[in-house]
């Protein structure tokens, strides 16, 4: 049943017009969320988020995909020239069986040094709903997590001591600037990421990093 569900879902109009879509159905055990991910290996073309039994499977846009490689190159341009040890993990699947979540964030990075899990995971949403996001990032042990929503950057660190404070994000505080990264301005990078020429973007995000 889940997989002609899901063939359906894959061979959609909107999924083949290349529209961002999203599928999400329940009572999907873990046997099958990880039958789906090898089934689907290391294809960029969807993006599969599971928590207990609940599965979401999404199709990303042109946009999406744009936004998220421009805030991924801006990055980079941020750790070459403040000289931020930084370790790239991309969309890698992160899964934890144990806590019953999995997700693939759209990038994600190790900060200091090499780490199993990512210190920083970055969303990028389009279109609303869908999975709680923070709860399954909470679980898989991710220590900030960043969503790029309505051009502007919502940062969210996690507070191990003080959980129950912050049950609504699922221990997660809503900051105003990163604090894996706290010399970098998210307006100014948020300015950038909207700009309408990426590689004027790029040079002049690197100058005022030099100013």
């Amino acid at each position: 049943m889940l997989a002609s569900k899901l063939e359906t879902f894959l061979n959609s109009e909107e999924n083949l017009q290349g529209s961002e879509v999203r599928y999400i159905t329940d009572k999907v055990t873990w046997q099958h969320y990880e039958t789906l991910l090898t089934q689907l290996g290391d294809s960029l073309e969807f993006r599969l988020t599971y928590l207990d039994g609940i599965l979401e499977v999404m199709s990303p846009s042109r946009n999406h995909e744009s936004i998220k490689t421009r805030i991924g190159d801006l990055l980079l341009i941020y750790f070459l020239e403040t000289n931020t040890e930084y370790y790239p993990t991309g969309s890698m699947t992160l899964r934890n069986p144990e806590q019953r979540g999995g997700t693939e964030p759209d990038e994600s990075y190790c900060i200091g040094t090499n780490k199993e899990i990512p210190d920083l995971a970055i969303e990028v949403i389009i279109t609303s709903g869908g999975i709680n996001r923070l709860e399954v990032y909470q679980r898989l042990g991710v220590r900030e997590v960043w969503f790029w929503q309505n051009n502007q950057f919502q940062v969210y660190h996690f507070r191990s001591e003080t959980i129950e404070q912050f049950q609504p994000t699922s221990g997660y505080e809503l900051i105003k600037k990163s604090e894996l990264l706290p010399s970098l301005n998210l307006t100014v990078l948020a300015e950038y990421v909207q700009h309408p020429n990426p590689l004027i973007a790029a040079k002049s995000f690197r100058q005022t990093l030099n100013q």
